[in-house]
């Protein structure tokens, strides 16, 4: 049996950051439409002040990773890309950076392997609103 190699863009409108949202159901619809039954869906958020990981997507432990990134890299501190560029968003590049930019995510029997409480979120670090890209390869058979 042949492989597949499928493309898909999600944009996802947001606001000054942290936030968050949760895009399950857009990488679920990717999968489908590939027609992939056993592989992977790798996803990756383009630029520097946005990340995309998993969590359970549920008022408290949003607004607890809110908290958590801001507490590792606070706004309104000093950073070094502040000296070269003045934009106010160095904190946004560290909090991206710790979180990180990239997901791989198990296809089975044509669905993404996750667990229960568990969706794929999408955060944007900076400290205006963005429109995320999120690019979807989906490789499998």
């Amino acid at each position: 049996m042949g492989y597949t190699i499928f493309i898909k863009e999600i944009i996802i409108s947001m606001d000054v950051g942290p936030d968050i949202r949760d895009i399950t159901h857009e990488v679920h619809m990717a999968v489908k439409e590939s027609r992939v039954r056993t592989g992977i869906a790798s996803l990756m958020v383009v630029g520097s002040t946005g990340s995309v990981t998993t969590i359970e997507y549920e008022p408290g432990v949003i607004e607890d990773l809110k908290d958590a990134v801001n507490r590792l890299a606070p706004p309104g501190m000093e950073y070094k890309h502040e000296l070269a560029w003045h934009d106010g968003n160095g904190h946004s590049h560290v909090q991206a950076a710790l979180l990180g930019p990239s997901l791989t995510v198990p296809v089975r029997r044509g669905g993404l392997v996750l667990g229960t409480w568990q969706q794929i979120v999408v955060c944007n670090h900076d400290n205006k609103a963005r429109q995320r890209r999120v690019e979807v390869t989906i490789i499998g058979e």
